[in-house]
């Protein structure tokens, strides 16, 4: 399929899912991915909202691209969701701020908290939502496909870019001007939140900067872990 091919398709996609899926939602965390789709539908004018989930540990970089975001595509205004106060004070006091470093179940239980149940607010009451997930992004995404049902949330899954290349993202980006994350610059092909997300080296998979003392089967938030 050609890459023009996979734009037609990923725009009709988009209206589909707004014309048979509203209210349906975009989560947009500014990476490469999420640019492209934030683009896509501000110009398609399809009727998808789009949020994010501040975290608290975002890099500098991400808060810049969140507001040239807002000034780039002032129909497209991003809300966004924060963790509960409680949870996160109660999380800290009793594990430490960096925490996640010590175990699997520590960091997960922060995703839990961060990201996880920030999520379930923002889908509350959606029929849908749309990701930035590409197949070749991780050995945890190369089963998935354009549309899925997903259970633990209760609502239908889309991955309109499931079959676009790194090449091709990068493409579209440059060739429309669209604004990215500056870290992708400093070899951040990844990014997440700050004390989790570091560069990477030559030759290294795209996602290793991503919670890198962890082996990669273990290397998801549980945002995108099927139920």
């Amino acid at each position: 399929m050609t890459f023009e091919e996979k734009l037609a398709d990923t725009i009709a996609l988009l209206h589909k899912i707004a014309g048979e899926f509203s209210p349906a939602v975009f989560a947009n965390s500014f990476g490469a991915e999420d640019m492209v789709i934030t683009d896509l539908i501000a110009k398609s004018q399809a009727k998808i909202d789009i949020f994010s989930l501040d975290t608290g540990r975002l890099p500098a970089q991400t808060y810049a691209l969140m507001q040239k975001s807002a000034e780039q595509y002032p129909s497209q205004p991003i809300k966004v969701f924060f963790p509960q106060t409680a949870a996160t004070e109660n999380f800290v006091n009793q594990y430490g701020i960096n925490a996640f470093y010590e175990s699997i179940e520590l960091r997960k239980s922060c995703c839990q908290i961060r990201k996880i149940e920030p999520l379930k607010r923002a889908l509350a009451g959606k029929k849908a939502w749309v990701t930035g997930l590409r197949r070749e992004q991780s050995p945890t995404r190369t089963d998935l496909g354009n549309q899925e049902y997903d259970s633990g949330n209760g609502l239908e899954k889309f991955n309109p870019l499931i079959e676009w290349t790194e090449k091709e993202v990068w493409a579209y980006l440059r060739g429309n001007n669209v604004p990215y994350n500056a870290l992708h610059d400093q070899h951040y092909p990844s990014i997440g939140c700050e004390p989790c997300t570091r560069a990477i080296s030559m030759g290294e998979d795209v996602r290793a900067g991503r919670w890198w003392w962890e082996d990669p089967e273990n290397k998801e938030c549980g945002l995108h872990v099927k139920k």
